[in-house]
């Protein structure tokens, strides 16, 4: 409920939300139920429509932000032409650096065509420093 209302008080004008891929496959996926839960609070569809390369590493133990954005060139594909022109709502269940929400973010403007990416996130990792 607290998502809802901080979401509403923020504004963006957003017409879909697309869950972040996850690192690896699990029964129960943290970000699709995130994705969901949020939907279904704000009457907004959950287009789960990009994919992670099976081939794609794990960023785990990797902590430099370019080396991150390196291993994440080209990993992330969109299925749909569903969003074209739209606003889109990325969510995601972890904020480490930025560089997987970046690297979705430019997947989806320059293989979606969508319009205009905002982003949630509600967990932060701490700094390692």
């Amino acid at each position: 409920m607290a998502v809802a209302v901080l979401i509403r008080g923020w504004g963006p004008p957003v017409k879909a939300i697309v869950p972040v891929p996850p690192s690896r496959p699990r029964s129960s996926q943290p970000v699709m139920h995130i994705a969901q839960g949020i939907g279904t609070l704000l009457g907004i569809p959950v287009y789960d429509v990009v994919r992670k390369a099976p081939t794609a590493k794990e960023l785990k133990d990797v902590f430099e932000y370019h080396e991150r954005l390196k291993l994440l060139a080209n990993v992330h594909s969109v299925t749909s032409s569903d969003l074209r022109g739209k606003a889109v709502l990325v969510v995601d269940d972890l904020y480490r650096s930025g560089a997987t929400l970046n690297a979705v973010a430019a997947s989806l403007t320059s293989q979606g065509k969508v319009r205009e990416v905002y982003v949630f996130c509600p967990t932060r990792t701490r700094s390692s420093s």
